[in-house]
């Protein structure tokens, strides 16, 4: 069974949060999420940092749930499971949590990656897999992309013309 980072916004996206996505990748987070969720290993780390930024953001006691809700109530139903969930160890090196021991030793990456999403790189980083991670709504890691991949960590970007598209409008401002 291979393994597979999810960002939060796929999670969002799925829920119906993020409309300047659109309903076709909405659509496609949510069959990115089922497929996750039947036949691979959602990696999250032991102290429970991207869990918590999940469950800001969505509830899983929701009712009827959204996808994202419904996804990380089976994430949390599975977590002694290691073919749903792959378990990491994430070593904060700051107090904010944003900082990690396992992210790639790489200054112009760390300047580049958001604080918030520096967990997912170091997820990917220490898994012995480097599974993909799975991203929909942010531009930024399509500026990112490529030096990810010169460590190893590589992108599964759903959306990726949607992104392409607002990270241009965005460049002309």
């Amino acid at each position: 069974m291979s393994a597979i980072v999810i960002d939060t916004n796929v999670l969002l996206v799925a829920n119906g949060i993020g409309s300047h996505m659109g309903d076709e990748c909405r659509l496609e987070c949510m069959a990115r999420l089922r497929k996750a969720s039947e036949s691979e290993s959602v990696v999250v780390d032991r102290q429970y940092l991207i869990l918590a930024q999940y469950h800001r953001k969505l509830n899983p006691n929701r009712r009827p749930p959204g996808p994202g809700d419904a996804f990380l109530r089976h994430l949390l139903q599975n977590m002694g499971h290691v073919s749903h969930v792959a378990p990491v160890d994430l070593t904060a090196v700051n107090r904010e949590n944003t900082d990690f021991r396992e992210f790639p030793d790489d200054r112009s990456l760390k300047d580049l990656v958001d604080p918030s999403d520096r967990m997912f790189v170091a997820a990917s980083n220490v898994h012995p897999e480097k599974p993909p991670i799975v991203q929909a709504a942010d531009s930024k890691w399509l500026d990112w992309e490529l030096l990810l991949r010169g460590h190893g960590i590589h992108l599964e970007v759903l959306c990726r013309e949607r992104l392409r598209l607002i990270r241009e409008r965005k460049s002309k401002r």
